[in-house]
C-alpha cells in the first residue's frame, strides 16, 4: 500500500476500495492534531494530486507524463510543481535508471506542455476575441487591452511566450492571449517548446535528487502556505480592484461619446 509520509494518506483512500472521504485532519509526529481548514485543504488537495499522479505514471508509464502536462497546460490546476519532479522520482529514480532517463522526462513534460497549449491557443483564437469584445468588461477587459496585446505579441510574442512558460501562475495562461491576438503558430510552438524544456527538466531533476525526501522538504514548506496565499490573495484584490477601475473609467468614455 502506498502512502505519503508526513501526509499519512494512502493512496486508496481516493478511490472506491477506501474510505468515502478523507478526515480533515493529519498526522503528526507526536499523534493526531487539529489543523487550521485552509492548511488542512491544501493538503487534501497535494495528496489528491500526488497519488493521482502517481496512479496515472504506473498506468501508463512516459505517456502518462504527456498527459498530465497536457492538462496542466490548458489552466486545469494540476500543478506542475508536482506532476514533473514525481516524475523524476517514480520514472526514473525508483525504476533504477540513470540520470539520462531524467532528460527523457523533461523532454515528453515539454511535448505535454506543447500539445495542452496548442490547445489552449486554437481555442483562444476561434472563439476569444467576439467572446473579449462582447463580454469583456465582465472580466474586466478592455478594448484597449486588446489592442495593446495585438501591438505587444506583434513584437514581444516570441519572448513573451517563453518567459512565460517558466513562471508558475502564468504558464498556463499565456496561450490565451496568444491566440486571441494571433501570433503566428509555428512561432508560439517553437517557443512554447523551448521555454517548457528548461522548466519540466528542472523540476524532473529535483524529483530525481530528492526522492523519498520530497516529504521531508514539504514538512518544512507547510507553515508558509498560508502567507504565500495572504500575500498572492492581496495582490489580487488589488488587481481585480485596479481594473474595474479601469473598466469603468473606460465605458464611462464610450458613453460620453456616444452621447
Amino acid at each position: 500500500e502506498r502512502s505519503f509520509r508526513g501526509y499519512g494518506v494512502p493512496s486508496k483512500c481516493f478511490y472506491s476500495n477506501g474510505p468515502a472521504l478523507l478526515p480533515f485532519r493529519v498526522i503528526a509526529s507526536s499523534g493526531e492534531t487539529p489543523i487550521e481548514p485552509l492548511t488542512d485543504l491544501i493538503h487534501v488537495l497535494e495528496t489528491f494530486v500526488l497519488t493521482f499522479s502517481t496512479d496515472v505514471y504506473d498506468f501508463m508509464g512516459w505517456g502518462g507524463v504527456v498527459v498530465l502536462m497536457a492538462i496542466e497546460s490548458t489552466a486545469i490546476p494540476l500543478p506542475s510543481e508536482v506532476i514533473m519532479p514525481l516524475a523524476g522520482w517514480r520514472l526514473v529514480l525508483d525504476r533504477g535508471h540513470g540520470i539520462g532517463y531524467v532528460f527523457l522526462a523533461g523532454f515528453w513534460g515539454a511535448v505535454g506542455s506543447l500539445i495542452g497549449s496548442l490547445v489552449e491557443y486554437y481555442v483562444a483564437r476561434a472563439g476569444g476575441r467576439p467572446f473579449i469584445e462582447k463580454y469583456g468588461k465582465y472580466v474586466l477587459i478592455t478594448q484597449k487591452d486588446l489592442e495593446r496585446a495585438d501591438r505587444w505579441f506583434q513584437t514581444r510574442g516570441e519572448l513573451t511566450v517563453f518567459i512565460a512558460r517558466m513562471i508558475p501562475g502564468v504558464r498556463g495562461f499565456i496561450s490565451i492571449p496568444a491566440g486571441i491576438a494571433r501570433m503566428n503558430v509555428t512561432r508560439f510552438s517553437i517557443f512554447t517548446f523551448i521555454g517548457a524544456l528548461p522548466w519540466t527538466l528542472g523540476m524532473a531533476w529535483g524529483g530525481f535528487l530528492l526522492g523519498e525526501n520530497y516529504d521531508s522538504i514539504r514538512d518544512v514548506s507547510k507553515p508558509f502556505d498560508i502567507p504565500i496565499i495572504g500575500t498572492v490573495s492581496i495582490i489580487v484584490i488589488w488587481v481585480v480592484w485596479h481594473r474595474i477601475k479601469e473598466v469603468r473609467a473606460e465605458s464611462s468614455a464610450s458613453n460620453s461619446s456616444a452621447d
